[in-house]
């Protein structure tokens, strides 16, 4: 059963609606760097997961149709048929999802480090973790991933913020998520996608490699694949400029692709 999801908008209520999916572990505080850049030209709207923030935390496990059906509850409270989408990591997932299996309801999508599947026992381990000894207990080696060695020794403020962000998740939120991950097999479905799509990849991202957007990009008809240096997982906060221009291009264009095309920055 879907739920009503927290969120918050930016931006003119007559523009383009843009939604912002967030990574596992994160709030909507997380796409604080996009929402500024971008509320000029789209309305904006971030939300929290479920299980994440503000938003119910029902008992798990969840699976990627719970999270593509709290966004489709989400637009008809907007009032929105169709709305463009990001996501990054757990968002780009539920990215996927939906453009496959409500295709009716995505305009262009965008998903930034992520994969269309992962290895289903390391997640069922980590749930397992969380709900023994608590999300905390992950916080740092879960942030160690999301950037650079590079970023985090220049900008401790940032990842301290994200460390306290995941430490803050409640246990089972994170759990059941950590469930639709382990579940999730999205390989069958990227061909369906009929959205114009952008797919992001950080060059040296540890959690969803360049390998895994290429795999993306290759099987999704109207595609373009850009793999950004100097950015891990979190790349929407180390190359926050790179990724708002590509977005701001992306959504703002009209028509598709055409011919795939990739691309490295």
């Amino acid at each position: 059963m879907s739920v009503d999801v927290h969120h918050v908008s930016r931006g003119p209520t007559d523009a383009p609606l843009l939604v912002l999916s967030g990574s596992l572990g994160s709030t909507l505080q997380m796409w604080e760097p996009q929402a500024a850049a971008l509320a000029d030209r789209f309305r904006v709207v971030c939300y929290d997961t479920r299980g994440h923030g503000r938003s119910p935390v029902p008992p798990g496990p969840y699976s990627l149709a719970d999270l593509g059906g709290d966004v489709l509850r989400l637009l008809d409270r907007l009032g929105a048929e169709r709305a463009h989408f990001a996501g990054i990591s757990l968002g780009g997932m539920t990215g996927m999802w939906l453009a496959a299996h409500a295709p009716e309801r995505i305009d262009r999508l965008a998903v930034l480090c992520t994969a269309p599947r992962m290895e289903p026992e390391a997640w069922r381990q980590r749930a397992a973790t969380v709900r023994e000894q608590g999300v905390a207990s992950i916080a740092a080696s879960v942030v160690q991933r999301w950037f650079t060695s590079g970023y985090a020794e220049r900008e401790p403020e940032v990842a301290e913020r994200m460390r306290g962000m995941v430490a803050g998740t409640p246990d089972e939120g994170y759990a059941g998520c950590c469930s639709a991950i382990e579940n999730m097999d999205l390989r069958a479905d990227l061909g369906r996608i009929a959205a114009p799509t952008l797919v992001v990849a950080g060059a040296q991202d540890p959690a969803t490699p360049p390998e895994q957007a290429e795999a993306i990009a290759a099987a999704v008809p109207h595609s373009r694949l850009h793999v950004l240096e100097g950015g891990a997982h979190l790349a929407s906060w180390e190359r926050a400029d790179q990724v708002n221009g590509l977005l701001d291009a992306h959504f703002g264009a009209e028509g598709p692709f055409g011919a795939a095309g990739t691309g490295r920055e």
